[in-house]
C-alpha cells in the first residue's frame, strides 16, 4: 500500500507554486488526487466537446489528445486582435497512472469544461482492516 502512495506522490513532483505555475501557463492544466476508492484526474478543457478528445491507455501511460479548431481566417470578418491568448490546434498530455488502478474500470466525462477521469483502485490496492485471531 505504501508503494501505491509513493508512486502517487511522485506523480505530483515537482509541483509548482501558483506563482511559478503562472509562468508555466499550461493551457490544459490537470489536478490528480485520491478520493477514497478512486484516483481522479481533472483536466481543464474549456470549449472542447467529448468528440474532440481522445483518451488512450497503454500499460500505465495515459494519453489525452484533443483539438481546439483554429479560427477560420476567411470567416473572421477582418478581425484585428488586440489580444489572442487562446491556444488552438492539437495538444497532448501524458500521465503515468499509479500502480493499483484498475485500467478496465476507468471512466471519463466532460462537465462544464472539465474532463474528469475516475480511476477505481484495484481491490488489492485498497486499505483493509485485518482481524486478529484470539487463539
Amino acid at each position: 500500500m505504501d508503494d501505491f502512495f509513493q508512486q502517487f506522490e511522485s506523480l505530483l513532483q515537482p509541483v509548482s507554486s501558483r506563482a511559478e505555475g503562472a509562468l508555466f501557463a499550461n493551457p490544459y492544466p490537470i489536478d490528480l488526487y485520491e478520493d477514497g476508492d478512486n484516483v481522479v484526474l481533472e483536466m481543464a478543457v474549456p470549449g472542447l466537446r467529448p468528440e474532440q478528445l481522445d483518451i488512450s491507455l497503454e500499460g500505465r501511460q495515459l494519453s489525452i489528445r484533443g483539438t481546439l479548431p483554429e479560427t477560420d481566417e476567411s470567416e473572421d470578418g477582418g478581425r484585428r486582435y488586440w489580444s489572442k491568448a487562446i491556444v488552438r490546434g492539437e495538444f497532448q498530455r501524458n500521465v503515468t497512472v499509479p500502480a493499483g488502478v484498475d485500467p478496465e474500470r476507468i471512466t471519463a466525462r466532460v462537465d462544464q469544461g472539465l474532463l474528469i477521469l475516475t480511476m477505481p483502485k484495484a481491490a488489492e490496492a485498497k486499505a483493509r482492516k485485518i482481524a486478529i485471531d484470539n487463539h
